[in-house]
């Protein structure tokens, strides 16, 4: 490969690496946002119901996880990281036979008897009836931004793999063009 082309692929890869790297620090305010939102509204949640209604003695003896995090490799080799819902199901775990499940009313109504496969695990209960019922609306806001900040720490991650394979290249090409140009000179 010639120093020129050498010297074109290298101003390109830092110029994406310059565009992750600011994508990153946005993503990192954005995460740091969320979070300051959602502790600020959690306490605004505990000044209204009580500092003893919100708090640790009012979690279940039992939780289940109401996300997980998966992996896959992206086309380019690189990991990426996503968030999905813990009672939805991965894409290759998708089928045809999900698609023609029905409810039990619905099957009494039509008449079908076939029964459908049971569940694994039902679906995860929402955390906030932990604390009752009626919970205020900062409780909720609260979860939905730690759950908007947990999405963004998975892309985050998924950035940083991306950066840190960017630098890696970048190093690459900037040996082989320091042993290019000793001999082109």
């Amino acid at each position: 490969m010639a120093a020129p082309d050498l010297r074109s692929e290298l101003d390109s890869l830092l110029l994406q690496l310059l565009r992750d790297l600011e994508e990153l620090e946005a993503k990192r305010a954005a995460l740091n946002a969320r979070v300051e939102e959602g502790w600020l509204s959690l306490s605004k949640a505990r000044y209204a119901m009580g500092a003893k209604s919100v708090g640790p003695l009012q979690y279940a003896s039992h939780m289940e996880p109401q996300v997980c995090v998966y992996t896959s490799e992206a086309q380019d080799g690189l990991q990426k990281f996503w968030v999905m819902r813990a009672s939805a199901q991965t894409p290759e775990e998708l089928g045809p036979r999900e698609a023609v499940c029905l409810s039990p009313a619905l099957r009494r109504r039509k008449g079908l008897t076939k029964t459908p496969e049971p569940e694994s695990s039902p679906a995860p209960r929402d955390p906030l009836n932990w604390f009752g019922i009626l919970v205020p609306h900062s409780l909720r806001h609260a979860q939905a931004s730690f759950r908007e900040g947990l999405q963004l720490a998975a892309d985050m991650a998924s950035l940083q793999i991306r950066i840190d394979w960017g630098r890696s290249q970048l190093r690459g090409l900037r040996e082989k063009l320091k042993h290019l140009e000793p001999e082109s000179a």
